[in-house]
């Protein structure tokens, strides 16, 4: 017994010399930094912004740690919060400013926005706000004047794109906006993709929209649905406990959904369906892809340990971290991870180990001799350290970088503003087919983007690296034949790529006169992945 009662002892000696130690580094370093900023105010050659030097030091020791540790001022909680909860005050409208000493356009309002209540459209350019004059504005500029207080009122001096009851075409009229808290839609379709599939595409896990899936459920019930297809692609996460309802839609009261375990002192928690499900029989197939994260993969996690749904897609993104939300001083905030998720079967899907970098700072992949197996309710095996590999790999349409040149330079954005200017209505969205691609050509021969195919792209980069060596000389003749075969015209190649654009062009098109929603529908029609995804068999047993 006094063995036990020395060897305790000493294990008590060893771990409060331990806390110690620890303390007292964080001390001297804290002391340090204090120490090296009161002497740069004081000897430093020029003026120092010790406000921006600060700010610079914390997100570099944040940044060090992982991407999602971050500190929050108070001047930034509201574009934090619009961040977290897709939530903000305004009048609910995406605007486009081409030209900083130009207008702003109304490039999009959003359906039953303070926006559209008022009458503003696609095309519309606002001149001023409340009296300040839009030329000279950048567009976050004029945003940031556009959003304000809920229940506060904005005055616009508008040139209209569109006749009205009050108004001509081109006339110059006040509209005066209430402000109200946008709701920006988490989930942003639901309905029918045939007699049987109901389709729910979610895109964020934010406050209540485990009750929207519910929701959509029973609309979609009602419409005939005989299988449930959930939609993650892209969804980068959100709120773990809308992660927990929805699953809890599906799986019996009281299964476990996801347990964290972290270092401080309730961290480790385990997350339980507290509510009775809506539906434990119907099939369910979940898509994702390498946007998926967080929640969504903590839903789809949960759904195949419990052999509950069919996984299809690509494999995950692979963030099993939790933040949590701790209060600083004046008024910042510190989002930081707090612990590792597990689904029920076991598994972390964190496939970034942040704990071990290299030398050089970079961080890697957790290694496939690293990962375990683990196995679902019906014993089928499944590994961690990855994210989520689907039960069925369905790839994605790989779309030519010509496609992708246009959409990120804005080309397709600017010409559907084109296109809205010169035609005052369209058909409804299932009947409407864009037929003016001579039209589209044109427009975009005038733009700016870069039209190299990818073939032409990595040619021109081994032709700089042959250039940097000094073989160009020496490679002469069998250079100039290769980039001669590469050499192709802007419109050449927007003809040849017309099938793949169009589609494109469409959805720009459509949610200018019926919304977001209207471009999904677009998106639905030529959406490969989706439609090989239909066809894989259900997970059954």
């Amino acid at each position: 017994m006094k063995r036990i009662f020395v060897v305790l002892a000493a294990l008590a000696v060893t771990l409060s010399a331990a806390a110690q130690s620890k303390n007292f580094s964080l001390g001297k370093w804290v002391e340090v930094q204090n120490a090296i900023l009161k002497e740069l105010n004081r000897s430093y050659v020029d003026s120092l912004e010790v406000g921006r030097i600060e700010r610079e030091g914390i997100d570099a020791m944040l940044e060090a740690l992982d991407p999602y540790t971050v500190y929050v001022p108070e001047e930034e909680q509201e574009n934090f919060q619009m961040m977290m909860s897709n939530t903000y005050g305004g009048i609910g409208a995406i605007i486009y400013k081409p030209d900083v000493n130009g207008n702003v356009i109304i490039n999009e309002p959003y359906a039953n926005s303070p926006a559209a209540k008022a009458g503003l459209r696609c095309g519309d350019e606002i001149e001023t706000i409340d009296g300040v004059t839009t030329h000279g504005l950048t567009s976050q500029e004029s945003s940031d004047r556009m959003r304000g207080k809920p229940g506060t009122t904005v005055v616009f001096r508008v040139k209209k794109l569109r006749a009205g009851e009050k108004w001509k075409a081109g006339e110059t009229i006040e509209v005066s906006v209430v402000r109200e808290r946008i709701v920006l839609p988490s989930i942003s379709y639901v309905g029918m993709l045939n007699s049987k599939d109901g389709y729910i595409l979610l895109d964020k896990f934010t406050d209540g929209v485990g009750q929207g899936i519910r929701d959509a459920y029973y609309r979609l019930k009602n419409q005939g649905m005989q299988r449930l297809v959930l939609d993650l692609r892209g969804n980068g996460g959100g709120v773990m406990q809308e992660a927990v309802n929805i699953v809890s839609l599906f799986v019996p009261k009281g299964s476990v959904v996801v347990t964290a375990k972290g270092r401080g002192n309730g961290a480790d928690a385990t997350y339980k369906t507290t509510t009775d499900p809506i539906d434990t029989q119907i099939p369910i197939l979940v898509l994702v892809d390498g946007g998926s994260a967080s929640a969504s993969e903590i839903v789809s996690g949960a759904l195949q340990d419990y052999d509950r749904a069919t996984i299809a897609g690509t494999r995950t993104y692979g963030k099993g971290l939790v933040q949590s939300i701790r209060p600083l001083p004046y008024n910042g905030q510190l989002k930081v991870t707090t612990a590792k998720y597990y689904t029920p079967s076991g598994r972390c899907v964190q496939a970034i180990d942040y704990s071990n970098r290299k030398e050089d700072g970079s961080v890697g992949q957790i290694p496939d001799s690293l990962t375990h197996s683990f196995t679902t309710a019906h014993g089928r095996t499944v590994k961690d350290g990855g994210g989520i590999t689907p039960d069925f790999e369905v790839k994605a349409h790989k779309y030519s970088r010509l496609t992708y040149s246009l959409v990120y330079s804005g080309v397709l954005e600017e010409y559907a503003l084109h296109y809205v200017k010169n035609h005052a209505s369209i058909p409804p969205v299932a009947d409407f087919h864009f037929a003016d691609y001579d039209d589209f050509i044109a427009f975009a021969a005038d733009k700016k983007f870069d039209y190299r195919s990818s073939a032409r792209a990595l040619f021109d980069e081994m032709k700089k690296n042959l250039e940097e060596d000094g073989l160009t000389e020496a490679m002469g003749s069998e250079l100039e034949a290769l980039q001669k075969s590469l050499e192709m015209d802007k419109e050449t190649f927007l003809r040849l790529k017309k099938d793949e654009i169009i589609p494109f062009i469409e959805e720009e098109i459509v949610v200018r006169y019926y919304f977001q929603e209207a471009g999904v529908e677009v998106r639905l029609r030529v959406d490969e992945q989706l439609h090989k995804a239909l066809e894989v068999p259900a997970i059954s047993y």
